[in-house]
């Protein structure tokens, strides 16, 4: 029998202050993390001068320093996803403020993510969902978690508490609105 401590257990300790769990913790998350990383780099413009081990890094750095409480190995996961999402994010939106004209290099989403979206910048796409939040969070959530997490239904329904079955009603409804919202744009 494995007495090691679960990622939850590793977690809640390593916010309390247990360094030592933080250095347990590590390897048996790094693997997940550098996933995440790599679905989000996927659907960048290729030539992006970010990669995944250094988007892991900021992210890590970031959750280090958010005064936060993880609820399980799910809700980690969960706000790296956002957080790797906003890195991104942080990222496009300066590189086009330093663009002359302000237009920033379109990224290339993967082709399941959005059908019909050829080439989208990651702020129009940030925009979308933020927008997308405030009409409806939850599906904002869903989208996030399944597309940038890389997480599967049953991960996503286990994150934000619902069904895996409301889980694919969101995706197809957010992915929908989505669409049509960066056709728009």
């Amino acid at each position: 029998m494995n007495s090691s401590p679960t990622v939850t257990t590793l977690l809640r300790d390593w916010r309390s202050g247990d360094r030592r769990a933080l250095d347990e913790l590590t390897p048996l998350i790094y693997d997940d993390l550098r996933r995440i990383a790599a679905r989000h780099l996927k659907s960048e413009r290729s030539g992006h001068t970010l990669q995944a081990t250094a988007l892991v890094n900021e992210a890590f750095v970031r959750l280090a320093d958010a005064d936060l409480s993880f609820q399980d190995r799910a809700h980690f996961f969960s706000v790296a996803a956002r957080t790797m999402r906003h890195i991104l994010t942080d990222y496009g939106r300066a590189r086009r403020s330093q663009k002359r004209g302000g237009g920033a290099s379109p990224v290339t989403l993967h082709e399941d993510f959005v059908a019909g979206a050829e080439e989208t910048d990651i702020v129009d796409i940030d925009d979308a969902l933020t927008r997308l939040a405030e009409i409806d969070a939850r599906k904002s959530d869903v989208l996030v978690l399944h597309y940038f997490g890389g997480m599967t239904f049953d991960e996503t329904a286990e994150a934000l508490n619902i069904s895996a079955a409301t889980v694919d009603r969101d995706l197809r409804l957010a992915k929908a609105w989505l669409a049509n919202e960066l056709k728009d744009d």
